[in-house]
């Protein structure tokens, strides 16, 4: 079974291999995976509830999350990792080059081992998530498509381990593994408190959720379905509003 990136038109600026958002520039020659709709839904979605809180990024690839938390939470500390040394080079120099170089730290880590002072306030993550496919031939894309060196299990346990005990962790999936990762997520202590399923347009059937966690259970379970856009090449009212401190058009 074969999965593809979640893709629509983006409405920004793009020259050669980089996209420009409002406030940064994303370069992206050296990475395996490339700015996409998965990344930019995540980073315009998750939330943090201390507005001077701890961020963690974990897969950062070009650092596009990374940067956008940032923008969002002007007061909030942004650490960003990646297991791939091209990547973790690319996502700093993006965020050396933008406003907020200050706030975010970038570095080569996995996860898996990955130790922290102090606990994040709040985790991102758009995972790896081929399981039984075919593996890619270039080392780069299946370490950042598949599920060979991050299980969701792995994911889940690392996640706990970091986060704050009443923190926040993000992640985007598609539809085809939600069930597993929520699985895995309960197994290892999680609750969902909010849970976005993800149409590109009406007639098409659910692609991906955005799923929020937390550590203890909340009185509301939050589900929506939502559109990115109303017609082929026209956004959604919810997309729009998600989007409109990023997007340049």
């Amino acid at each position: 079974m074969h999965f593809t990136r979640f893709f629509v038109t983006l409405p920004l600026e793009m020259s050669g291999n980089s996209f420009t958002f409002k406030q940064f520039t994303v370069h992206q020659d050296r990475c395996a995976m490339k700015v996409g709709t998965d990344g930019t839904l995540l980073g315009a979605w998750a939330a943090l509830e201390r507005r001077d809180g701890r961020i963690l990024d974990i897969g950062t690839g070009t650092g596009l999350m990374a940067l956008m938390m940032a923008q969002r939470y002007p007061e909030a500390r942004v650490t960003a990792i990646d297991i791939d040394a091209a990547a973790v080079a690319q996502a700093s120099e993006n965020v050396k080059d933008s406003p907020f170089a200050s706030r975010i730290a970038v570095c080569q880590a996995d996860v898996k081992a990955f130790e922290a002072p102090e606990p994040y306030d709040a985790i991102v993550c758009n995972p790896p998530y081929f399981d039984k496919a075919l593996t890619c031939p270039d080392d780069q894309r299946t370490q950042a498509r598949h599920t060979l060196t991050l299980t969701y299990r792995q994911l889940m346990a690392a996640a706990w381990r970091l986060l704050a005990d009443e923190g926040l962790l993000s992640v985007i999936i598609p539809n085809d593994y939600f069930q597993q990762m929520e699985s895995e997520a309960h197994l290892a202590g999680f609750f969902l408190t909010r849970v976005y399923g993800i149409r590109t347009v009406e007639r098409k059937p659910i692609k991906r959720y955005l799923i929020e966690l937390r550590k203890h259970p909340q009185k509301e379970l939050v589900k929506k379905e939502v559109l990115i856009e109303d017609s082929p090449g026209v956004r959604s009212e919810w997309y729009r509003e998600l989007t409109k401190d990023f997007y340049i058009k």
